[in-house]
């Protein structure tokens, strides 16, 4: 019995389990509490892939710093105010069709790729961290500084929104 294989779909149904209690709970922090869930079990499977550092991104960085903003947003923002404001049935319905349209054009997807065709991914190999440093700091280096930017207007915004009113 190939342990990792288990492994893997156990962190594969864990995360679409998930994925789905964090939709469908009424309770922000609840769907917070899933998304952690989620989070932890891609990380659980980065690490059965041998992907280390993205290991330790997904648990660091998703897991613990966009959740605990997530749940800051969820205790300052006045979720009553919020459901009363809701698009109620036509919400409902364009969220329906928009499904339907995304597992359509998945499965359009998944029906076009070839099972046992060989992975475009790159290799793993010596190196492969120093090389991401080189391509994120060189070639990527405007749209890095413009995500560092936009992290920071929302970090402005969540002080001034929980500033208390004078």
């Amino acid at each position: 019995m190939d342990w990792g294989l288990v492994l893997f779909y156990f962190f594969a149904a864990l995360a679409v389990v998930g994925g789905v209690m964090m939709i469908t709970r009424k309770n922000a922090v609840h769907s917070a509490v899933y998304l952690v869930l989620t989070f932890v079990s891609v990380a659980g499977i980065y690490i059965l892939l041998g992907a280390d550092f993205l290991f330790a991104v997904q648990v660091l960085v998703y897991a613990g710093g966009i959740v605990v903003l997530f749940l800051f947003v969820i205790m300052l923002v006045n979720l009553e105010e919020s459901r009363r404001l809701s698009g109620g049935k036509l919400h409902l319905a364009a969220s329906a069709v928009l499904t339907c349209l995304l597992f359509g054009m998945l499965a359009t997807l998944f029906g076009r790729v070839a099972v046992g065709q060989p992975s475009v991914a790159a290799p793993l190999g010596e190196g492969n961290l120093q090389l991401m440093g080189i391509a994120l700091f060189r070639d990527y280096m405007l749209p890095f500084e413009v995500v560092s930017l936009l992290l920071l207007v929302a970090m402005i915004g969540a002080i001034v929104l929980g500033r208390p009113r004078a």
